[in-house]
């Protein structure tokens, strides 16, 4: 899978958890530690566990694929998920509002995502 598909999966995979504010950040050439950015948010901390949820056992069983790491799910304000090529950031609407990731990289080309990973 290439790096934007992955993107797209994932992103496709947080809609399915009705993820907020899905957008996905296209780094490639600007960084060298991943591709992509994908940036959403969930209501609460317990929806943003379950978009974390989401993706993690999407990916596990669909695609074989679990993240190099996760941080924050304990508090589950900012849940980060690595998948090499695609960081994933799952907020709560706070902490996004605090962290403005998409205003750090505000240059960079951005695509707003909401699509099923499985076509439905």
């Amino acid at each position: 899978m290439s790096p934007d598909e992955l993107a797209s999966t994932i992103a496709a995979y947080a809609d399915d958890k009705k993820a907020r504010d899905i957008v996905e950040l296209d780094l490639r050439g600007v960084v060298s530690y991943t591709d992509y950015f994908v940036i959403c948010s969930g209501n609460s901390e317990r929806q943003v566990k379950a978009i974390h949820d989401g993706v993690y056992e999407g990916m596990k069983k669909d695609h074989g694929v679990l993240p190099r790491r996760v941080e924050g799910l304990p508090e589950a304000r900012w849940i980060l998920m690595d998948y090499l090529d695609v960081i994933v950031h799952v907020f709560t609407p706070e902490t996004r509002d605090y962290y403005r990731l998409e205003q750090l990289w505000g240059e960079v080309p951005a695509r707003v995502a909401s699509a099923s990973p499985t076509g439905a």
